[in-house]
């Protein structure tokens, strides 16, 4: 994996002040779960990811990831930034084989540089990797668009429950 992708320490990357708001324009992101945190105004230090050179945030110690297409500022440095040696591969493609390596963490400790970057992989051609990592990405949209329609129809039914015992 270490051939793959190039690693950044997101020092510069780190947000100032944690009083968040909607109506700011910059995400501030984190490598658990909950990945958006919230939005900030300051106007420095943004990691400029684009949809044609996007980023993986790679949780240093959780080994959880996300694919970032668009500028964000982080919370904290316990994380890389993972980024294509080589731009002819798939970066959807290598994000997907990234998040499916079986690992699991057994001691709270950095994992890019001493586990994650040694790991071997299967690496087609870039024409296969193209579409692999193109029916991925149509997957993952597909399955963003029906939990957005589900989490619209949960409301939904929320209200109608609300009316109905009101």
């Amino acid at each position: 994996m270490g051939e793959i992708f190039n690693y950044e320490q997101p020092t510069k990357y780190i947000v100032k002040s944690t009083e968040y708001d909607d109506n700011f324009n910059t995400p501030v992101l984190t490598a658990g779960k909950s990945f958006l945190l919230g939005y900030t105004d300051e106007i420095s230090g943004i990691k400029n990811a684009t949809v044609e050179n996007p980023v993986v945030i790679f949780d240093d110690f959780t080994t959880g990831s996300h694919y970032v297409d668009f500028p964000f500022k982080i919370k904290s440095s316990a994380m890389k930034l993972l980024s294509l040696n080589d731009n002819s591969d798939n970066f959807y493609f290598m994000f997907n084989t990234l998040k499916n390596i079986k690992y699991v963490p057994q001691s709270h400790e950095p994992h890019w540089i001493s586990k994650f970057s040694s790991f071997e992989i299967y690496k087609p051609s870039q024409e296969e990797q193209q579409k692999i990592g193109s029916f991925f990405k149509q997957l993952d949209a597909t399955i963003a668009l029906h939990q957005r329609k589900l989490e619209k129809l949960q409301e939904l039914k929320k209200g109608y429950l609300q009316k109905m015992f009101c």
